[in-house]
């Protein structure tokens, strides 16, 4: 209830009320699709008050802590689908949640806005009739078909970019040897870890959302959904691969690494073995004591070729043990 100028009390009608809400309606025919962005308690009450849905589902829709899965009752489907967005800031893979609602002649979505080939479909239905025609044609089934294949589709660049980034760690290992190389793997790994924990239970749901949208098409939905369960399919394993290869790469980074440590030290050790006798030999020379050729002109030269010839038998005994 709302009051005029004059106090004068006016009822607000359902469209208005749906426009004080982040609530964007499209309809072709006899399917409606209900787009909300970023959706709050006000947008569920509304939902709560036009459409039969359980009110555990319009609590599962604020929530971003939710499994996928599929709820299904009389009249209509619950689900709650989980797509990868790649956060530029943390440089890792994170979920975004899907909330969908989907009955005979309607299919509401609700998402936070970040799952940028649904809202640039949405637009286009609003912009273009032949998008509407294409995709509200045959019921709502397959207009969930369109956006799930849209979506999964948007997932395989995420995969690309993630194998262009295990080769460019793969040639920082061998062609240089950069102080983070080691946390460029450890972000690859948990980049890949984030994204399999998305990926797995989707599998699931989507390999058995087929048979029970079924009765929301009038085509035959087995053969869509198959290929969408493809993608799926492809996308999990270019991920296991990735995985290996990290793995792989980490265990050949710490092997040159151990490498370069050994060398390091082997050279050092050689080092001290070789000053060692000729410190001891200085330290010696350099006591207030009575010694041999101490007193002589030639004392200097001795002790240096002394030295020297220290240094060059054990040089000579590294070089027959192949130390060096």
């Amino acid at each position: 209830m709302s009051y005029g100028k004059d106090g004068v009390a006016m009822a607000i009608t359902p469209d208005e009320k749906k426009a004080e809400l982040n609530i964007k309606t499209l309809t072709w025919g006899k399917l409606t699709w209900i787009n909300i962005e970023r959706p709050t308690e006000k947008e569920t009450k509304y939902l709560a008050e036009h459409y039969p849905f359980h009110p555990l589902d319009l609590d599962d829709v604020l929530s971003r802590q939710q499994r996928p899965k599929i709820d299904q009752y009389e009249d209509y489907l619950f689900l709650v689908l989980h797509f990868p967005i790649f956060n530029k800031e943390l440089r890792v893979t994170t979920s975004s949640q899907l909330s969908v609602f989907i009955g005979k002649n309607y299919l509401i979505t609700l998402h936070s806005g970040e799952l940028k080939p649904l809202v640039k479909l949405f637009r286009e239905c609003q912009i273009k009739d032949e998008f509407c025609q294409q995709h509200f044609g045959s019921g709502s089934g397959f207009l969930l078909y369109r956006i799930v294949d849209r979506l999964v589709d948007y997932s395989i660049p995420i995969t690309n970019k993630m194998m262009f980034n295990v080769e460019e760690v793969e040639d920082e290992i061998f062609s240089s040897q950069k102080k983070d190389t080691v946390r460029e793997i450890s972000m690859l790994r948990r980049d890949v870890i984030s994204f399999r924990r998305i990926v797995w239970p989707m599998r699931a749901v989507i390999g058995g959302l087929e048979p029970r949208v079924r009765r929301f098409s009038d085509r035959d939905m087995s053969v869509y959904f198959g290929d969408v369960i493809d993608h799926m399919d492809k996308i999990w394993d270019a991920l296991d691969e990735y995985k290996e290869i990290i793995e792989g790469l980490s265990s050949t980074y710490d092997s040159l690494s151990s490498h370069r440590t050994n060398e390091v030290i082997r050279l050092l050790t050689v080092i001290a073995i070789v000053l060692l006798p000729i410190t001891v030999v200085a330290s010696i020379y350099g006591m207030n004591i009575t010694l041999p050729f101490q007193d002589s002109d030639f004392a200097f030269i001795f002790v240096v070729i002394m030295m020297a010839a220290i240094i060059g038998g054990i040089l000579f005994i590294l070089r027959r043990l192949r130390v060096i």
